[in-house]
């Protein structure tokens, strides 16, 4: 059997496994190539080939997990954010595009020349955001929390990976461990309405973390704990900035307001989705 047709079979499969057809031909091509270990070029001139005596076994293994609806990101360990590639497993969340406009903002706040002496990222899962903000601003201290050993554990290991090993790790409940002023506070916290599993996408609801996933009934309660506990550690002038879910920014900028912070703007992903709240506190 050639390279492709056992493409072409995984590509039919995974579409079976009700992933769309488009998706399903880049997942068949992804596996391929991380188990022959070349890159798309390469795949692509062997695709007439006869397929190597040991691929079919180790391919049709990574298959049968994505027919499972393992998220790919899981099964080839990594996950690309800002430009770096994070190692990522079932202990942290993937790294979402979206997340990205935390690192945008950031930058626009803090432009050369002004670098916030001190960043905290609350709940930082797999690290993207305090190493991708450590890298940006080389001369900051950053400081990341969260509550599950295991994800600080990944993200230590990404720090190293990416040339930020200095940033210091915490273990705790958003920013309990942390005692220093902050000039900026960021944070992607659990936001999923726990009402909601039924409706995520299996990759989601079944495979990642749901500590890092859910945030009670209505998504809001670690909001409710994260700006009371911000307000007290950020610096005059400072900057707060989160993101949300669908259709919670209103909600979510008025428990800001019962704690003293004002919306500065927000930011919206590209389905036009309010993805991104920065906020300025009232001290």
């Amino acid at each position: 059997m050639t390279l492709g047709d056992r493409v072409t079979r995984a590509r039919e499969a995974i579409a079976a496994a009700g992933i769309r057809p488009e998706d399903a031909a880049l997942d068949a091509e992804v596996l391929a190539r991380k188990v022959l270990g070349c890159d798309r070029a390469g795949f692509v001139v062997r695709l007439r080939d006869e397929e190597p005596a040991v691929f079919a076994e180790a391919y049709g293994a990574l298959v049968d997990r994505r027919c499972r609806r393992e998220p790919v990101a899981y099964i080839l360990g990594e996950r690309e954010f800002w430009g770096l590639r994070f190692e990522v497993t079932p202990d942290v969340l993937i790294p979402r595009p979206e997340t990205e406009l935390i690192v945008e903002e950031a930058l626009h706040l803090f432009p050369a020349g002004h670098a916030p002496g001190v960043i905290v990222d609350a709940g930082t899962g797999s690290g993207c955001l305090a190493v991708a903000l450590a890298r940006e601003f080389s001369s900051a201290r950053v400081i990341a929390t969260d509550i599950s050993e295991q994800a600080l554990a990944v993200a230590r290991r990404n720090a190293a990976r990416n040339g930020a090993a200095r940033i210091e790790f915490r273990v705790g409940d958003l920013l309990e461990p942390v005692t220093e002023p902050a000039d900026l506070i960021v944070s992607n916290p659990p936001y999923v309405a726990s009402g909601d599993a039924a409706g995520l996408m299996p990759e989601v609801r079944e495979h990642e973390p749901h500590v890092a996933l859910f945030g009670g009934p209505d998504g809001l309660s670690l909001f409710g704990r994260l700006f009371p506990a911000a307000a007290v550690r950020i610096r005059p002038g400072g900057r707060l900035i989160v993101e949300v879910g669908y259709d919670q920014d209103d909600r979510v900028a008025a428990l800001a307001a019962s704690q003293g912070w004002t919306l500065s703007h927000v930011r919206q992903d590209l389905q036009a989705i309010t993805r991104t709240l920065i906020f300025v506190h009232e001290s």
